[in-house]
């Protein structure tokens, strides 16, 4: 099966746009738009939602009107919005709504569908987004890409290609104060590591704890210095219990904090003797607190179906060291869901979580869904306006807190896309929106996963060319462990 797709020709010519079609029939029907773009919230500074309509039409025209400013777009295929027109449109009428009007020509006639309203953010999203590129499988993938796509065009490019580095797989690309001159990623292979990019500098780590299982899932503290992470022995498990087929789950883990300054990994004994299984850690925009996921020894016999809770616990910038007082935000037995990915908005309000049936692996599970609760009253938003009856999981805060990126699989219960969301300043949630691409029809011609979705307010500041150079001619540099009990708790770090 090709790769990519010829487009036809045809969904490269516009027809001129004459004004909106004088005689048609007016229905009460939803536009059948793919992506759906009805009645959503938008960034004012997004890239065109283009997009098309599902079944048979010849041809399409829509207006959008806020007041007396409009812009209008037609085609035959698809509907393509010029992108000069877009902008100047978007920027002359940020805060406001515009009126959506959709037609389509059938048969010779003409059909208006029912209007739908896009409300105009004054608040724009980051610029850029990364996410990997690969097929949803099981166990085997083939061609692996980290790439990075500007979203205020349709500019892409690639960041790393695993055709460059042995055919090796590479995951949990990450950013520091969302920005693309702080980030790491695992890169594995036989030359492989924690390849750290700090400034345009790039350094690959060897990162294992005394037990020597490698530091997985992480995440950078404010400072950008230390960068927190839960090692993990993962254990993929096919079964035959319920819907889904695959689980991922724990054997061992820990959580440790890594110096990147010192190359130094601190890990302390009492917290990883409290809890067996820990996942997905994240700091507090404060930088005073870890966020991660825990299940408790003996809470589930069937290791691929215990349920993870929410769980924090302090961190000393001074020492370095995490805590070992575990405090717990959402009960899973309690709430009778497995909690995975909380990430905490830039301005310290909410967490954004998914929650799933059980385990630490919810992309393969259709019933996970995304949360938030309110950090100052412990309220949980369910965002019923965002999700979906497929997987949405894998979410990612713009620096100013008033969006959010996630995949979502709700289109064909298959292939995850990248989904935005609003949020007010009531911490109201509106419905998602899939990115949008120069030609709609790229989504039904694309046989890849967009997995993790990551947004930053700058590009990153290397290529493939330079991870290629570090993996073949950078050697590993392994990390110091110091494991601290509670009574070394008063050590500091080196400034």
């Amino acid at each position: 099966m090709f790769k990519h797709l010829l487009y036809p020709l045809a969904a490269f010519i516009l027809c001129a746009c004459n004004g909106a079609p004088g005689n048609y029939t007016a229905t009460n029907t939803a536009a059948p738009m793919f992506p759906d773009y009805t009645d959503i919230t938008l960034p004012y500074n997004i890239a065109p939602l283009n997009f098309m309509l599902r079944g048979g039409y010849s041809e399409i025209y829509a207006k959008a009107k806020c007041d007396a400013d409009e812009i209008e777009a037609s085609g035959s295929t698809e509907l393509i919005w010029d992108e000069g027109d877009w902008h100047d449109f978007l920027q002359r009428n940020k805060g406001k709504n515009a009126q959506l009007n959709v037609y389509e020509k059938k048969d010779g006639k003409w059909l208006l569908f029912k209007s739908s309203t896009w409300t105009i953010a004054n608040e724009p999203i980051d610029s850029y987004i990364s996410y990997r590129l690969i097929e949803p499988g099981y166990e085997v993938w083939n061609h692996i890409q980290i790439c990075e796509r500007n979203i205020e065009s349709f500019d892409e490019r690639v960041l790393i290609d695993n055709r460059d580095v042995d055919n090796s797989c590479m995951n949990c690309h990450t950013y520091g104060k969302k920005s693309g001159n702080l980030s790491f990623f695992h890169l594995r292979g036989k030359n492989g590591g924690t390849i750290i990019n700090n400034e345009g500098k790039l350094k690959k780590l060897l990162l294992k704890d005394e037990l020597n299982d490698p530091c997985i899932y992480g995440d950078f503290h404010p400072s950008g210095r230390f960068i927190v992470y839960t090692t993990n022995t993962i254990i993929p498990a096919l079964h035959t219990k319920g819907a889904e087929r695959l689980e991922v789950y724990d054997a061992s883990s820990n959580l440790v904090v890594v110096d990147t300054k010192d190359n130094r990994i601190v890990t302390n004994k009492a917290l990883s003797d409290s809890i067996t299984f820990m996942s997905f850690p994240t700091f507090t925009p404060d930088g005073r607190k870890i966020l991660f996921c825990g299940a408790r020894k003996g809470e589930a016999a069937d290791l691929p179906f215990l349920k993870y809770s929410l769980c924090c616990v302090s961190f000393d910038q001074v020492t370095g060291m995490p805590g070992d007082v575990v405090d717990t935000l959402y009960n899973a037995k309690e709430n009778g869901h497995s909690v995975s990915f909380p990430k905490c908005s830039p301005d310290g309000k909410y967490i954004l979580y998914t929650i799933s049936d059980c385990g630490t692996f919810p992309i393969w599970h259709k019933e996970a869904d995304l949360q938030m609760m309110a950090i100052a009253s412990k309220k949980v938003n369910n965002l019923s306006e965002t999700n979906s009856s497929n997987s949405d999981t894998y979410h990612s805060w713009s620096t100013n807190a008033h969006w959010f990126v996630f995949a979502s699989k709700r289109d064909d219960g298959m292939y995850g896309k990248p989904y935005f969301a609003h949020v007010d300043d009531k911490g109201n949630v509106s419905k998602a929106f899939c990115l949008p691409q120069k030609h709609p029809t790229f989504y039904d011609n694309t046989f890849k996963s967009f997995n993790i979705p990551e947004l930053s307010n700058t590009p990153a500041n290397f290529n493939a060319d330079d991870i290629k150079n570090v993996y073949f001619n950078t050697q590993a540099q392994k990390a110091d462990i110091l494991s601290i009990a509670e009574e070394d708790s008063t050590r500091t770090i080196d400034n």
